[in-house]
């Protein structure tokens, strides 16, 4: 699939290479053709071979095999724990479920894990970078897939300005600064008048590091992990050993309604185990590691969740959990004041992983978007050296 043609390059064609833009007259025609063309994608949908095979040439080279099913288990871990276990806990256990969120996060594990058993089979039949967008091409359409590309990129680009803004803030709770003390105040309307300069530097660190190379980005993200994981088992160590059981009482105060109130938002905490399933064509045995991979993350990350549920109801009462730093605030009310910062630097390194992982599956569903050439094929583009994404390299 080699090509002697420059990576560094940008013809039309690399942009606009359907034949209705070539010409005037051949974009007249297609304007003419509108609608029995809409028509047509509407109905159309892709195929196995299609996906796997043809688009994949678009990309004029092959992508680098390094990932193996350790690796991914750790990519899952890395996009999935993040800020969301530290902030949502203490709003869910407070306003709506009381001790009874540790069933919420098992509830929300079980229906995390039947959508990880759906990306599984996916993966291991399509094991393409698309992920969700090459499925989708093949069960709805094109045009469902055209919409689900939109919302994937939208999704992404929102997601990590958010939570690229939320490290800054962790950052400055780390530093014992005042609440926007690291940002640039500016004219504008409230809400909106606070430059975050840090929060496109952090942004733009984990982007540099995803595209220089999958295995560096693994290497990286097993030492973000580990940290990362370090930090949970103090927390939950910590927190035990703090423990009251008599916080656990009554453990369903506002019933059985509130458990699955508290499922739907504690479900958010477990986002981001589909950049997983784009990893596919950069994996070694897909048909093997795929499965380990994602079915071993989610149920490590399930009973990480659970037990730290566990440990924050056992700290404290329900109705005394702080919404806004429930850990942070646990381990104060048992003169654990200096483990806020512990705390603080565990949610940064949760955030910064999120981020790293999220820019690879980022990454990796443009250039399949690019593939089908929904978005201009130049993104498809693979570097015969280094065998990333080309459009991302540059």
């Amino acid at each position: 699939m080699a090509s002697t043609r420059s990576y560094w390059r940008w013809s039309k064609q690399d942009f606009l290479p359907e034949e209705s833009f070539q010409t005037w007259t051949n974009y007249t025609s297609a304007l003419s053709q509108t609608w029995f063309r809409f028509k047509n994608r509407l109905t159309s949908r892709s195929d196995d071979e299609t996906e796997t095979t043809q688009l994949r040439k678009q990309s004029e080279n092959e992508m680098k095999r390094c990932l193996s099913w350790w690796d991914l288990i750790w990519f899952g871990f890395g996009a999935v724990v993040g800020a969301g276990i530290f902030v949502l806990t203490g709003e869910e256990a407070h306003d709506t479920v009381g001790p009874a969120i540790i069933l919420s996060y098992a509830v929300s594990g079980i229906s995390a894990m039947l959508s990880v058993f759906c990306y599984t089979e996916f993966a291991v039949e399509v094991p393409v970078a698309g992920g969700s967008f090459a499925y989708l091409r093949i069960e709805l359409g094109d045009f469902a897939a055209f919409i689900a590309a939109g919302n994937i990129l939208l999704e992404s680009i929102v997601g990590t300005a958010a939570v690229s803004r939320s490290w800054t803030s962790y950052f400055t709770s780390l530093l014992n600064k005042p609440k926007n003390s690291l940002r640039i105040k500016t004219g504008l309307k409230d809400g909106y008048n606070l430059l975050d300069p840090i929060a496109v530097v952090v942004l733009a660190a984990a982007s540099a590091i995803a595209i220089s190379s999958t295995r560096k980005t693994s290497y990286i993200n097993w030492i973000a992990s580990a940290v990362n994981t370090l930090v949970i088992l103090f927390v939950i160590i910590a927190g035990l050993v703090h423990a009251d059981t008599s916080n656990l009482t009554p453990f369903l105060p506002f019933g059985a309604k509130g458990i699955f109130q508290a499922a739907a938002i504690v479900y958010f905490a477990y986002g981001g185990f589909d950049s997983i399933a784009t990893m596919a064509e950069e994996t070694k045995n897909p048909s093997r590691d795929i499965p380990i991979g994602l079915v071993g993350s989610m149920s490590m990350i399930t009973v990480i969740y659970c037990l730290m549920a566990l440990t924050l109801s056992m700290m404290q009462n329900y109705k005394d959990i702080d919404t806004d730093a429930a850990f942070s605030v646990a381990f104060q009310s048992v003169g654990m004041k200096w483990a806020k910062y512990v705390v603080a630097f565990g949610a940064l390194k949760g955030m910064t992983t999120v981020l790293l992982v999220g820019a690879l599956g980022q990454a990796r569903y443009t250039t399949h978007i690019a593939r089908s050439h929904m978005i201009p094929p130049w993104f498809a583009l693979v570097h015969p050296k280094t065998g990333m994404m080309d459009g991302y390299e540059s």
